[in-house]
C-alpha cells in the first residue's frame, strides 16, 4: 500500500498574491512574528494595509482554501 505524500502549504513570504473567493490578499513585510498584508476585494488597487500575526494568518488562509497566484 503506498502512502500519502502531502504537499507542505508554502511559508508567508514578501511579494505574494493568495487569491481567495473574492478576495486577494497581498502579502507586504514579512518579519518574525508579524505580517503586513493589504486585502483587496474586486479589482481594487489601494486598500488598507493590515498588520497581523504570522500564524492567524496562515490558517486564516487555509480556511478560506486561498490559492498562491504569485510568489
Amino acid at each position: 500500500m503506498k502512502s500519502k505524500q502531502r504537499v507542505p502549504q508554502p511559508t508567508i513570504e514578501a511579494g505574494q498574491v493568495w487569491r481567495m473567493e473574492g478576495v486577494t490578499c497581498h502579502i507586504g513585510q514579512v518579519g518574525k512574528t508579524l505580517v503586513n498584508y493589504k486585502l483587496l476585494k474586486g479589482d481594487t488597487v489601494r486598500g488598507p494595509s493590515s498588520l497581523g500575526n504570522k500564524e492567524v494568518l496562515l490558517k486564516h488562509l487555509k480556511a478560506k482554501k486561498a490559492v498562491l497566484v504569485k510568489s
